[in-house]
């Protein structure tokens, strides 16, 4: 079903929303700080508005993708109650205290909904259907738009708080980077001289891909054990996670493999079973992870 929608700013991101929006038949009308600069969009049949304020009175649901940091509270304060009984979805980079410091704005402006999106992995996978758009904000707006915004990939609600989203896309990010890097590892290791050695990225990759299908079902497994205080060992317990990092960083050292990733995974395994929980499952790292010392872990509401 076509739906009308506004983008305001175009750069990279922008740029790529608007063109979604417009491949899904929505009708897109767009709006640039530098006038004449949607040319290729025009062409594909968007309508270039002469300022903010018209872009936004120009459509039921308004998605920002201004920057730096900021600059979609400017771009607020700009069209001012003109805003009101419309859906925003601000997809500028910020910090969680922005987030919600903006959705505060927009509240004050009567909109309908506010709603704080960040699309993983970024502009090049909009429209792509393993593209990620978290939403943390109001629910309603995200139902009433869901179907429009699936143009830019596969949405996904975080919760009321709007500064969920921001928080969501740093510790992912985090998950990404760790991921990678112990995959990079993983390659020289492997791909390093010596009885077993020298096979190439491509050949271990084709297993390591299999592999991680088997850590995605440990994650679930563990979720819901992290703050129960119940941590089952089912089988590795984790002084036996410690002894194969032992193993790890030795390896390493053997192959000429710079050994600091698998000694900071060591680490805290051996504060861990210091501590006592030699005998407990992986969940129990939580903590230990979460601080230097041995406190509590148990997740809870997102705070600035």
């Amino acid at each position: 079903m076509c739906a009308e929608v506004s983008v305001l700013g175009l750069g990279p991101m922008g740029t790529a929303v608007a063109a979604a929006f417009l491949g899904a038949g929505h009708r897109t009308t767009v709006w640039h700080r530098m006038p004449g600069t949607a040319g290729e969009l025009a062409a594909k049949g968007a309508v270039e508005a002469t300022s903010a304020g018209a872009a936004v009175a120009a459509s039921p649901l308004a998605v920002v993708c201004v920057a730096p940091c900021g600059a979609d509270r400017e771009v607020l304060d700009a069209v001012g109650d003109g805003i009101a009984g419309r859906t925003l979805v601000v997809l500028t980079p910020g910090s969680p205290v922005h987030a919600r410091e903006t959705a505060d704005r927009a509240r004050r402006h009567g909109v309908a909904g506010h709603l704080d999106g960040v699309v993983m992995p970024g502009p090049s996978g909009i429209g792509d259907p393993g593209c990620l758009l978290l939403c943390s904000g109001a629910q309603g707006a995200f139902d009433n738009h869901r179907k429009t915004l699936a143009a830019l990939g596969e949405p996904f609600h975080l919760g009321a708080d709007a500064a969920l989203a921001s928080v969501y896309e740093t510790a992912l990010f985090g998950l990404m980077s760790a991921t990678l890097t112990g995959w990079l590892h993983s390659v020289a290791l492997v791909g390093a001289d010596g009885p077993g050695g020298n096979v190439t990225a491509t050949e271990f990759t084709e297993v390591a891909r299999r592999w991680l299908r088997t850590v995605g079902g440990l994650m679930d497994e563990y979720a819901p054990q992290i703050g129960s205080g119940h941590c089952p060992a089912d089988g590795i317990p984790l002084e036996r996670h410690l002894a194969m990092a032992d193993i790890l960083v030795h390896a390493s050292e053997l192959r000429g493999v710079a050994p600091g990733l698998p000694e900071l995974l060591r680490e805290p395994l051996a504060r861990a079973v210091a501590a006592g929980h030699g005998g407990e499952g992986y969940a129990r790292l939580a903590e230990f992870v979460a601080s230097d010392g041995e406190e509590s872990f148990a997740t809870g509401p997102v705070t600035g």
